[in-house]
């Protein structure tokens, strides 16, 4: 089947494809789309002119390499698909976490000077503390996300399924479908959010319960929902533990704490810290969670009722992470910022994200006040899904759909 290019994913590999001395690592939430990436990688590397023969594409999770379980076994199966080959081989290992002490096969491959070697696998195990220690210096990180905006209605364009000529409702459509890459290629809603429950569950059982001992699912369930129903809301382990608590569900803090970082290593959820921009210092205790799909909300909640506030704030957010923005939430005395973003040049810009102001002028002050509180000289935008765009200040008004749409930078 023909592959849907990742673009925004391929340019920032690309200088990276004949690097030997590094091991390419693709991480993101299951299903995201990491496999086809590599597929995609492979491909262009044939295109420019490179021998089949020094593609080696190993998915670990297929039946004919099911048994390769043990670094030496993995060894063995690299030696024989290259014995004969000449020049640089170009190595892919799908689900690299299923052979017990891959790191050093790969590395040993790795210090040859003879492979470019890619991998993905379970997050969980892939952003461990063994991986880093392992392989310190001797790797990059290429995070994934589910689709953006732009590149879902780029796939529906792709996969030849209809597009409505109004924008907005392809904004609510994407909201509520989500972006996982196979669900694009679904035509009905229901199927789409059983495909978005079988990926929850397969990553509690792939990503989650491998790696951390899960003594009460229920309760485990029970935090996993509460986090993701609340997504873009000010939470804290306290305040969780307490809330539950008045439910009957009774929990330490030192498990939901725990539970909670299985779901961001896991990357069902991405944590966003409070900044003071006064006393330029992190806030410790309360901070905003989002989740790295909408249809993961949509998937556990049945009815299709949309609170536009913190769906557009997500999809800001992982929009944001997926141009390698570092991202937090700003403090500004009594004012709230809704991000604050640092670019790896550590340049700054300031957002604002609401579905209109244009319905009444205490909206727009709600929106505007934030950001003309801040002194320095750096972008400020205020992202609505208004087409009548507004100037203040200086501050920059843009339509969240044409700027997605345009692939744009903050």
């Amino acid at each position: 089947m023909k592959l849907y290019k990742r673009e925004n994913y391929l340019k920032k590999i690309r200088g990276f494809y004949e690097a030997e001395d590094i091991i390419k690592v693709i991480t993101g939430v299951r299903r995201c789309g990491k496999s086809s990436l590599m597929q995609t990688i492979a491909e262009e590397i044939i295109s420019n002119g490179i021998s089949k023969e020094n593609i080696v594409y190993i998915d670990l999770d297929k039946r004919e390499f099911r048994k390769i379980k043990e670094a030496d076994q993995l060894e063995t199966l690299i030696d024989e698909k290259t014995r004969n080959v000449k020049g640089l081989k170009y190595l892919f290992i799908d689900e690299v976490q299923n052979v017990n002490g891959f790191e050093e096969v790969l590395n040993g491959f790795r210090g040859d000077g003879e492979y470019s070697i890619f991998i993905t696998g379970s997050n969980s195990y892939l952003l461990s503390g063994e991986l880093m220690t392992k392989l310190t210096g001797r790797y990059i990180e290429f995070e994934m996300f589910t689709l953006s905006l732009e590149e879902y209605i780029s796939m529906k364009k792709f996969y030849n399924k209809t597009i409505s000529s109004n924008l907005l409702e392809e904004l609510n459509s994407y909201i509520l479908e989500g972006g996982f890459p196979r669900a694009v290629q679904m035509d009905n809603l229901a199927d789409k959010r059983t495909y978005t429950q079988s990926v929850i569950k397969e990553i509690f059982e792939k990503d989650i319960r491998r790696r951390i001992k899960v003594r009460d699912r229920a309760a485990f369930e029970v935090v996993k929902n509460f986090v993701i129903n609340n997504f873009g809301s000010l939470v804290s382990i306290n305040n969780i533990v307490n809330t539950l608590r008045k439910t009957g569900t009774i929990i330490s803090k030192a498990t939901v704490t725990r539970y909670i970082q299985a779901l961001l290593d896991a990357k069902i959820i991405y944590d966003c810290y409070r900044y003071d921009m006064k006393s330029k210092k992190a806030i410790k205790g309360e901070k905003k969670y989002y989740i790295a799909d909408l249809s993961f909300y949509y998937a556990l909640n049945t009815d299709n009722q949309m609170n536009y506030g913190p769906c557009l704030e997500n999809i800001v957010y992982i929009y944001a992470r997926s141009k390698d923005y570092s991202v937090s939430v700003g403090r500004i005395g009594k004012l709230e910022c809704d991000f604050i973003l640092r670019d790896r040049e550590l340049n700054y810009s300031y957002i604002q994200v609401s579905y209109t102001i244009m319905l009444n002028k205490e909206t727009e002050n709600r929106e505007y006040k934030p950001l003309e509180q801040i002194k320095d000289n750096y972008p400020k935008y205020v992202v609505t899904t208004d087409y009548l765009l507004q100037k203040r200040n200086g501050i920059k008004h843009i339509n969240i759909i044409d700027f997605m749409k345009n692939n744009e930078l903050f």
